[in-house]
């Protein structure tokens, strides 16, 4: 039987040695507390400050981080994944001309927690914290496919077909999820409204965890063309956007 794993060990070690107290540690305090040797205690804080399960205070010394409080409220906390995608949204929105809309995995449904309209003039309602449906929306089928423990197995979803397009059965959404996971981005050609499709890709913090999805909505014909294929210039400029996301969400973990 496999042994333990001793960087684990001791990174739970460091934990437990910081929530002990109610004061700020030092490395040196912390070393001589764990009887580890100052790089190696180094190391084991560094990695944590990095994940957001340690922070720096003013004095250079060690509390529990935020992060940690996170992990009872399923991850990111919408506000800051909001917060830290703005930017990127309305450029993305910019660059394509569509819409854009970032969601969450919420009750096995997806909620909007971002809507940047396309810039174009035409009237369009906000939709941020709109429920949608999971199997039907490139948002939601983004998060079927990449984030499989925070959303439910495909068989447990209710798989309304709100078009002639939408995935009702449980071996075409597979499909499609297949498809996603293959490729790096999830599509949507009309199965939620009829007319109106989308592509989505993963936002992924420390570790590869998907925090969200960010997609751009908009008339299917200006999405994919011959074949159904996503077009070029929409492509590059969603992986993009979700790419920079990304790097900001691991830069600043919570």
């Amino acid at each position: 039987m496999p042994g333990s794993i001793q960087s684990i060990e001791r990174a739970a070690a460091v934990l437990r040695l910081l929530g002990s107290t109610d004061r700020p540690l030092g490395i040196n305090e912390i070393a001589a507390a764990l009887d580890l040797p100052r790089p190696t205690a180094h190391g084991i804080v560094r990695t944590l400050k990095e994940v957001g399960f340690v922070e720096q205070d003013p004095s250079a010394r060690y509390v529990l981080g935020d992060a940690l409080r996170e992990l009872g409220r399923g991850g990111w906390d919408r506000h800051d994944l909001r917060a830290r995608a703005m930017n990127w949204a309305d450029s993305l929105a910019g660059s394509t001309g569509l819409a854009v809309q970032i969601g969450v995995p919420d009750a096995g449904a997806v909620r909007l927690v971002h809507h940047v309209f396309r810039p174009d003039g035409t009237p369009q309602t906000i939709r941020t914290g709109e429920e949608q449906p999971l199997h039907a929306t490139a948002l939601g089928k983004c998060l079927l496919a990449f984030a499989p423990v925070a959303t439910p197995p495909p068989r447990e979803l209710a798989l309304t077909p709100y078009t002639g397009r939408t995935c009702s059965t449980v071996p075409a959404l597979e499909a499609h999820l297949a498809v996603a996971r293959r490729r790096g981005w999830a599509g949507d050609s009309g199965e939620f409204e009829s007319g109106t499709g989308g592509a989505a890709a993963a936002l992924r913090g420390s570790g590869g965890l998907v925090a969200g999805a960010i997609g751009v909505v908009g008339p299917v014909e200006e999405l994919f063309g011959i074949g159904g294929e996503l077009r070029a210039p929409v492509a590059v400029h969603l992986v993009a956007a979700a790419r920079e996301i990304s790097a900001s969400l691991v830069v600043g973990t919570p």
